[in-house]
């Protein structure tokens, strides 16, 4: 019979193709993972891996065995959650990395009321930008992911939530451009701007503004839009960011304004392929999807 154990590492090289990468977000050693591999080789009789020198990919066999696996370990998470669920008790911590975005509220409803029916789980949110939180969960450090996407990688899986963030500009209050309503495209070519690293890098994609950066002038860029507030309030540039993320209402003399055609873009839960939840997040996840 084959051991879960073996099961869990097999499918973290299929998602890593890479049995070094594997090995660390397993947080074992790699020669441990491919002798653990070998064996279940042996084991079964079947080559399972094509082992390249960067990449290892599955056999026909191994892909069969996937298949298989992922079916196995979903009954068995699943037959865990029923017995979890009669005892009515659930413990632990959910760990969770998010970029900056207003869809957090929707996210911390959720939270919310998992706190007040088991309040012995605790909940870890760690903010940064994309990468950094792709980087932790691939390490495993983070159960999940709150993204802006797409972010299109085969080793992930996606959740979408119903609903969307819009991209604009924050600016002075006393600036020309708070005159206007809706500001065009074409109003952002001769500002200095303060853009987002991810997008400046590719992240997400440039069509939106069926252009190139080179029409724009970028004067700065930021991963976290906090601190870029003090430099538009400086009259360093004008941020384009997402709506909601800071408070104009308050005493600072910041404003936002959208911009026509829409530039949205779509959130997502992001999570490890072939992932197995402690009984915590599966709880968080599981109602993520009802919503």
């Amino acid at each position: 019979m084959i051991e879960t154990r073996l099961l869990y590492y097999f499918l973290a090289i299929a998602r890593e193709q890479n049995i070094t990468k594997a090995a660390d977000t397993l947080h074992i050693s790699q020669p441990t993972l491919s002798k653990q591999m070998m064996d279940l080789e042996e084991q079964l009789g079947k080559q399972l891996f094509i082992r390249g020198k960067r990449k290892v990919t599955l056999t026909e066999d191994g892909m069969f065995l996937r298949a298989r696996a992922q079916e196995m370990m979903e009954l068995m998470n699943k037959t865990e959650s029923a017995f979890q669920s009669e005892q009515n008790y659930i413990s632990g911590d959910i760990h969770i990395g998010c970029g900056e975005t207003h869809v957090m509220g929707y996210i911390t409803d959720i939270l919310k009321e998992i706190q007040l029916d088991y309040p012995d789980i605790k909940f870890h949110i760690y903010s940064a930008d994309a990468q950094d939180v792709l980087d932790r969960l691939d390490k495993g450090l983070l159960d999940m992911g709150l993204l802006l996407g797409p972010i299109e990688q085969e080793k992930y899986n996606y959740l979408s939530i119903n609903q969307d963030d819009q991209f604009g500009l924050l600016m002075p209050k006393d600036s020309e451009l708070a005159n206007k309503d809706i500001l065009s495209l074409s109003d952002l070519k001769e500002l200095p701007l303060i853009f987002p690293q991810q997008t400046l890098n590719g992240q997400q994609h440039l069509s939106w503004f069926h252009s190139s950066f080179d029409d724009f002038h970028i004067v700065a860029t930021y991963n976290l839009v906090y601190n870029a507030t003090f430099m538009v309030e400086r009259g360093m540039g004008y941020a384009f960011c997402l709506n909601h993320l800071v408070d104009t209402e308050g005493s600072r003399n910041l404003t936002f304004r959208c911009i026509e055609p829409i530039i949205s873009v779509h959130p997502y839960i992001v999570t490890k392929k072939y992932q197995t939840f402690s009984a915590a997040a599966r709880l968080f996840y599981e109602k993520l999807k009802i919503q």
